[in-house]
């Protein structure tokens, strides 16, 4: 019998098959990527963050990369800016487009970022936050989602403030990511934070951070009562960590780890896809970051990846993969 953890998940309109939801990774969760975790189970699927103010300058890469594919829906696109104005223009621009839920970015902790005053720069700012939802929920038909962090600082924790003006706004959701800015990724995520932001609304809240195994997810779910457990670091060359979690929470048993020849084959699909999508020159390159992931912990792993950066083109890399795995 199903145990608590995967039950379907509904934000606003939108319902999910399961609650394991692919988090926003810039330079990770391309068009590629998604489609190799949707295959392995998610229930949503996160693009890339992208700023609202390229879209309306026309920015040829911000075009490309709100490309969708039809087998990877239900997806959940994300705007990220400051201007209350431009974002929910924007949203309601490209609403239009093959996307679910428009999620607005209020947690990256990029210098470049925060120094414009996006990402997480908005949780210091709760009358700006107000401004963006409102706008935005009132600007399109398409539920709105926010993505936040424990705060700013260890001096600045509001991420049950900030949540709760989200929702007020009309948020259909709010996912936490239990660090503050100051802390990037380092650290230890507060799961703590996650379960005061679950207690204090009454739209569904996913919980982030430091999931990295199925039984990460599971006490996730148990610590902090969250509806939807977002994975980010902890799937970057490992899809399969869905499927992982999925039968988790089915059986309580842990499935095997894939073999090298599972490896081996998903490395190659997942370079046949990027260099489809992006061609042959930029494909095969970005595949580099991507081996190095799947690879982590392998004999020889040191080794195969600096072979792997000298890789230039498919046939290469699968000359490479069949000398080492």
């Amino acid at each position: 019998m199903k145990q608590i953890g995967t039950n379907e998940l509904k934000i606003g309109n939108v319902t999910l098959e399961n609650n394991l939801i692919l988090a926003p990774m810039a330079g990770v969760t391309d068009l590629p990527f998604r489609l190799l975790c949707k295959e392995q189970g998610a229930g949503l699927i996160c693009m890339e963050m992208i700023s609202a103010k390229a879209i309306q300058y026309r920015n040829k890469k911000t075009i490309s990369l709100m490309q969708i594919d039809e087998r990877e829906r239900p997806v959940s696109l994300q705007l990220f800016g400051s201007d209350p104005t431009v974002i929910s223009e924007i949203a309601k621009e490209i609403e239009e487009r093959p996307f679910d839920i428009l999620d607005i970015n209020m947690g990256c902790p990029v210098p470049k970022i925060v120094n414009n005053g996006d990402g997480s720069a908005l949780m210091k700012n709760p009358k700006l936050v107000e401004d963006i939802v409102t706008k935005t929920v009132k600007a399109i038909k398409k539920p709105v989602t926010v993505k936040i962090r424990k705060g700013f600082d260890d001096n600045n924790i509001n991420a049950v403030e900030i949540a709760r003006i989200a929702e007020a706004c009309g948020a259909s959701a709010v996912s936490v990511h239990g660090r503050t800015r100051e802390q990037y990724y380092s650290g230890k995520a507060d799961w703590e934070i996650i379960r005061q932001v679950k207690e204090a609304l009454s739209i569904p809240v996913i919980g982030n951070g430091d999931v990295l195994t199925p039984m990460d997810a599971v006490r996730l779910k148990k610590e902090t009562g969250c509806d939807g457990i977002m994975i980010a670091r902890g799937v970057r060359g490992n899809p399969w960590l869905f499927k992982q979690i999925l039968g988790y929470f089915e059986t309580g048993e842990l499935i095997e780890k894939p073999t090298c020849q599972e490896m081996k084959e998903m490395i190659l699909r997942h370079a046949d896809l990027l260099i489809r999508y992006k061609g042959d020159f930029i494909g095969i390159r970005e595949m580099r970051k991507h081996v190095a992931w799947y690879i982590s912990g392998f004999p020889h792993s040191a080794q195969l990846r600096n072979q792997v950066n000298k890789v230039e083109n498919y046939e290469q890399l699968e000359t490479l993969l069949n000398t080492f795995l």
